[in-house]
């Protein structure tokens, strides 16, 4: 007990020279420095270099449990507030608005687009009906030309014929023609009777234009006369023209309404020469400005309202960029002194697993839907204001920035323990997911190309590789089993037994088997983490390293010089020091 009371007493006079800078101190001790020092000269420098590794690798400890916290725990540690995460809360709010208002605004441009589709198909496709898809087509060299002429007479008449408020294209004093082109091959005689041929593959274009005028005079009448079709040699027949129209229903959501420049092509396909020739229309669509434009009934400043909230976004967005950039900086900074600390202190270098724990990956997702939102933002501006029209890579930008900042809500949810299982299930099981995934994929791929060569021509869900991935994923998930089944046709006897094992054996082995495994996998890396957060052990030597530091948040440790007015958190080190000295002694009391 006196020689603890004795040793005790020396710490503390060596920590109180350490704090107060004087060497002379020592000296002035008398006798206690001198019988227990003076003896061994090696002794004294050994414990002195010993504390300060301790000191040294507490002190690092704390920086890294504090790198670890939550923004509450961080409160209370250092009393900074959580800007972030307050930062965070409102882009979630204002980034939903604005993803709300395009998506509205989206919906218009995209529904007005698919509208006038129909509407076309319906004013120059003869005898239309709605959902005949591939099914319109014509047989006969009448109906070809009765088409042709039906559809002449159509755009000549459209003016008087249409609800909409559709136009035609005019440069200048002079309104876009009518293009009639037909494709076919230079030279060819084609005898299937003897069955002979003789073609030149060279492929030859006669084109007729027609400028639109009401009613269709005579000279357009006579060159629809001359205009003969060369049906043998035949590959297509295009018609193309274009026509305007004004979007005025964005009005409603204080934006300027658009001019739409719909260029439309109506095609006679007959590549086949089956006797079968399909028609199709088809329209490219560009969004302009309107030259001259009046809206009464709505302040301007109500329409540039929108302009301002999405520059806030923006100034939003920048601001929670920098402040993750800064903070995965820090933690690669904070990897670089763990691992030199390791690899000095202890002589062994660091697994590259515990170097990933300091990059933080749910600050690389914010940094990745920080600058999808601001690119989408910026497209949005530019939209609005009539620059640009690209409204589809405008809203995957927004989109995909926007989904990306709802699952870094989870990150938050995470500093529960009942909800953090969830990260910690798909952190664990990434590595085997991936690997196993990469061999369900080959034979997944394997299925793919079979299914497409062999019965490709006899089922339509197995008619393009798209197609043939679509129906196994469906088929996968036990989705369309049924008509997967039914509709196989039964024209070659072969295929459709081949047809039925090939079915039958991807069912078998994908739901069965590879499914079946594949929740297993994620189930056992559940139990895992959970059996590990049930005995609270460790799971890596950074854990183990960093659950030495019993430190509190609240303990005052963790607060930087400056933070805090009071003597004690201006020198620190003499504050721990002495409280650690005070417990020790403490504890050697019987």
């Amino acid at each position: 007990m006196v020689e603890s009371d004795h040793v005790s007493e020396c710490e503390m006079r060596f920590v109180i020279q350490h704090c107060s800078g004087q060497s002379s101190e020592m000296e002035h001790s008398g006798g206690l420095y001198s019988s227990v020092y003076e003896p061994n000269g090696h002794a004294a420098w050994a414990d002195n270099q010993q504390h300060q590794d301790k000191e040294t690798a507490d002190n690092l400890r704390r920086k890294i449990k504090y790198f670890f916290m939550n923004p509450c725990e961080k409160y209370k540690a250092r009393g900074r507030k959580p800007w972030k995460l307050m930062l965070q809360i409102i882009k979630i709010a204002i980034i939903t608005i604005q993803l709300v208002s395009f998506g509205l605004s989206n919906q218009m441009v995209v529904t007005f687009k698919e509208e006038n589709l129909m509407t076309f198909k319906h004013l120059f496709l003869k005898d239309y009906v709605d959902g005949r898809g591939d099914s319109y087509a014509v047989y006969r060299q009448d109906e070809v030309y009765e088409h042709i002429s039906y559809i002449v007479d159509k755009y000549s008449r459209l003016r008087n014929i249409t609800v909409g408020n559709h136009a035609y294209e005019k440069k200048g004093d002079t309104y876009s023609p009518l293009s009639l082109c037909q494709e076919f091959y230079r030279n060819g005689s084609i005898s299937p009777a003897n069955e002979t041929f003789d073609l030149d593959a060279q492929i030859e274009t006669e084109c007729l234009e027609i400028v639109p005028a009401f009613p269709m005079g005579s000279t357009t009448e006579d060159d629809l006369l001359n205009f003969v079709v060369h049906f043998k040699r035949l590959l297509n027949v295009k018609i193309k023209f274009t026509l305007k129209a004004i979007n005025l229903q964005t009005v409603r959501n204080r934006e300027l309404p658009n001019c739409y420049d719909f260029d439309v092509t109506i095609t006679f396909n007959n590549q086949a020469h089956s006797g079968r020739m399909k028609v199709d229309l088809d329209n490219d669509v560009d969004i302009n400005e309107c030259r001259d434009w009046k809206v009464t009934g709505a302040s301007p400043k109500n329409i540039y309202y929108p302009l301002l909230f999405d520059c806030l976004i923006i100034v939003t967005c920048i601001t929670s960029l920098a402040l993750c950039t800064r903070s995965v900086l820090n933690g690669i900074r904070l990897q670089f002194e763990y691992t030199d600390f390791c690899l000095v202190r202890q002589g062994k270098k660091v697994p590259w697993s515990d170097r990933l724990e300091f990059l933080n990956g749910w600050y690389i997702l914010i940094i990745a839907s920080d600058t999808l939102t601001i690119i989408g933002s910026i497209l949005k501006i530019e939209i609005q204001t009539k620059i640009l029209t690209s409204y589809d890579v405008c809203s995957i930008f927004l989109g995909t920035g926007t989904m990306l900042v709802w699952i870094g809500v989870i990150r938050y949810m995470g500093y529960f323990k009942k909800y953090n299982i969830l990260i910690l299930t798909l952190r664990a099981a990434f590595p085997n997911v991936v690997r196993f995934i990469g061999c369900a994929g080959i034979i997944y791929l394997g299925y793919c190309f079979c299914g497409w060569i062999v019965l490709g021509p006899y089922h339509e869900k197995f008619r393009t590789l798209n197609t043939v991935s679509e129906c196994l994923f469906s088929l996968i998930n036990g989705d369309d089993m049924y008509p997967t089944f039914k509709y196989m046709k039964q024209k070659s006897y072969l295929v459709w037994l081949f047809s039925r094992v090939y079915l039958y054996t991807f069912v078998s082995l994908f739901i069965y088997m590879i499914l079946s495994l594949f929740i297993t996998l994620i189930t056992d890396t559940y139990d895992t983490i959970k059996q590990q957060q049930q005995e609270g052990s460790p799971v890596s030597e950074l854990h183990c390293f960093m659950s030495e530091c019993k430190d509190l948040p609240t303990s005052g440790r963790y607060r930087l010089e400056g933070e805090s007015g009071s003597f004690t958190c201006c020198f620190p080190r003499c504050k721990d020091s002495r409280e650690r000295l005070s417990s020790e002694s403490i504890d050697s009391e019987p």
